[in-house]
C-alpha cells in the first residue's frame, strides 16, 4: 500500500484521471478520424463505441488489480504478480518502455507539426524544433514531480475538454442527419474492423495504473479514477464523431485527415473555429507528451527494485531527475528528431495492445485476491485480443514495414532483458554472501526465477 504520510502532498481522483484523459485525448481523435472514417464510413461513432467498451471491460480488470496491489510500477506490478519476475515480465518491461518512447515522440513530433502549420507555414525544421521544445518542457515537469504533472495536466484537460464539448455541441445542433442515415452505413463486418483503429485512441488509460503511488487511498481512488477518465473519453470521443460526419461527408472527412475537426467546426464558426481547433490539437498534443513521460519514473523505480532492470535506471541526478526519465526523454527526442516515425507510428500502440491483454491474462491466476468477475475478464481478453488480431491482420497486408519494425522492437525486448539478467547474474556470482533474506509473509508466493 501507497504509504499515507500526514506530510506528503497526493493526488486526487481527478488529477489521477485527469492524467490519463490527457493521454488519450491526445494527437489519436486529431489524425484518426479519417483512417476510420474510410473503413467505418459515417458510422464511426458506433466503432468508438464498441472501442470504449472494450477499454471498460480492460478498466474494470485494471481497477481490480490496483485497489489490491496498488504501486507505481503500475501494469507491471500485475503482470509479476501473475507471471512472476522472469523473462516475460522483464521482456514486456523492456518493450513498453521503447514502445512508450516511441509513441512520446510521435505525439511530440504531432505537436511540432501543429505549431509549424500555424506559426511557420509547414517549416518541417520547424516541425521538429517545436517537438524538441515540448519533450524538453514536459521532461522538466516531470523532474519537478507527479503534483507539477496533475496540475499541467489539469490546466490542459480543461481547456482541451472545454473546447471540445463547444466544438461538439455546436455541431450537434448543426448536423444534417441524413449524413448519419444508418442506410449509408457500411457492412457490420467494416464497422468491426475499424475498432482496431478507433481502440488506440482509448490506449492512454493505462498510464492511471502508474498513478497509485501518487494516490492516498489507491485502493478506492485508482478504480473510480479509471472508470472517471474512461467514461470522459467515451462521450467526447462519440460526440466528436456524430459532429464532424453529421457535418461533413465521408470523402470530405478522409480527404481531411487530421484537420477533419478543424474543417468540421468552420461551417458554424467560420475561421475562428478552424483557428481554435488547432489551438486545441496544440493543448491535447502537449498534454498527451506530458502523460507520455509520466510512467517512466514510477516504473523504473520499481523494475530497478525488481531487479528486472539496472538500478542505475532508479538513481536520481542531482537528487531530483530519474535516470529512467531522462533516458526515455532522451530516446524521444532522438525518435522525433533525427528519424522519420511514420514507418512505425502504430506500434506503440500494437505493443500496449498486446501488454493490456497479457496484464488480464495474469490476472486469472490473481482472481482469488482481487474477486474480480470471471465472466468479465473473459470477455476483456476475448474482446483485446479480436482487436490485436485485426490490427495485426490489417498491419500485414496493408504496411509490411510496420509489421517488420514490430518485429525488430519485440528481439530488441528480449536481448535487452537477457543481456541485463547476464550481466545481473555474474555480478552476484562474484558478490560477497549477503545474509537471508526476511520470511515472507503467509500465503506469499515465492518469487520466480529470472
Amino acid at each position: 500500500m501507497t504509504d499515507a504520510s500526514p506530510h506528503r502532498k497526493y493526488l486526487t481522483v481527478r488529477q489521477a484521471s485527469f492524467i490519463g484523459v490527457g493521454a488519450m485525448v491526445g494527437a489519436g481523435i486529431f489524425a484518426l478520424l479519417g483512417a476510420a472514417g474510410e473503413v467505418a464510413g459515417a458510422a464511426v461513432w458506433i466503432s468508438f463505441l464498441i472501442a470504449g467498451a472494450i477499454a471498460g471491460l480492460q478498466g474494470y480488470s485494471f481497477a481490480k488489480l490496483g485497489a489490491r496491489y496498488p504501486s507505481g510500477a503500475g501494469l507491471f506490478e500485475y503482470l509479476a504478480r501473475g507471471f512472476g519476475n522472469g523473462h516475460l515480465t522483464g521482456v514486456t518491461a523492456w518493450l513498453t518502455y521503447v514502445a512508450n518512447a516511441i509513441v512520446t515522440a510521435m505525439v511530440a513530433v504531432s505537436f511540432g507539426s501543429y505549431a509549424s502549420a500555424a506559426f511557420t507555414n509547414e517549416d518541417p525544421t520547424w516541425t521538429k524544433i517545436f517537438a524538441a521544445l515540448v519533450l524538453i518542457v514536459m521532461t522538466g515537469v516531470n523532474i519537478v514531480g507527479s503534483q507539477l504533472v496533475a496540475r499541467a495536466q489539469t490546466i490542459i484537460v480543461y481547456i482541451v475538454l472545454g473546447i471540445l464539448v463547444l466544438f461538439s455541441l455546436v455541431t450537434l445542433f448543426t448536423i444534417d442527419p441524413s449524413l448519419l442515415a444508418p442506410s449509408g452505413y457500411p457492412p457490420l463486418g467494416d464497422i468491426i474492423a475499424s475498432v482496431a483503429l478507433t481502440f488506440f485512441a482509448f490506449l492512454g488509460f493505462g498510464i492511471i495504473t502508474f498513478t497509485a503511488k501518487d494516490l492516498r487511498e489507491p485502493a478506492r481512488q485508482l478504480p473510480r479514477a479509471m472508470y472517471l477518465a474512461l467514461g470522459i473519453a467515451t462521450v467526447i470521443y462519440v460526440a466528436i464523431a456524430l459532429g464532424v460526419f453529421g457535418t461533413l461527408p465521408v470523402d470530405v472527412v478522409i480527404s481531411s485527415g487530421g484537420t477533419a475537426l478543424a474543417v468540421a467546426a468552420q461551417p458554424a464558426l467560420g475561421e475562428f473555429g478552424y483557428v481554435l481547433m488547432i489551438i486545441t490539437a496544440l493543448f491535447a498534443t502537449a498534454g498527451a507528451t506530458n502523460a507520455g513521460l509520466y510512467p517512466a519514473v514510477g516504473l523504473c523505480d520499481q523494475l530497478a527494485a525488481t531487479g528486472q532492470m539496472p538500478p542505475l535506471m532508479s538513481h536520481r541526478v542531482g537528487g531530483k531527475a530519474s535516470v529512467g526519465l531522462l533516458v526515455a526523454a532522451a530516446l524521444s527526442l532522438i525518435l522525433a528528431i533525427g528519424f522519420d516515425l511514420t514507418a512505425i507510428a502504430s506500434i506503440g500502440s500494437a505493443v500496449a495492445l498486446l501488454v493490456f491483454m497479457m496484464a488480464t491474462v495474469a490476472h486469472f491466476r490473481v482472481r482469488a485476491n482481487t474477486g474480480a468477475s470471471l465472466t468479465l475478464l473473459i470477455l476483456a481478453v476475448l474482446t483485446c485480443g479480436i482487436a490485436l488480431v485485426a490490427f495485426l491482420i490489417s498491419t500485414v497486408v496493408n504496411d509490411p514495414g510496420s509489421a517488420v519494425a514490430m518485429l525488430v522492437i519485440i528481439v530488441l525486448g528480449v536481448i535487452m532483458d537477457l543481456s541485463w539478467k547476464r550481466v545481473r547474474a555474474n555480478r552476484d556470482a562474484v558478490a560477497p554472501p549477503t545474509t537471508a533474506p526476511p520470511d515472507r509473509e503467509p500465503g506469499e508466493a515465492p518469487p520466480s526465477e529470472p
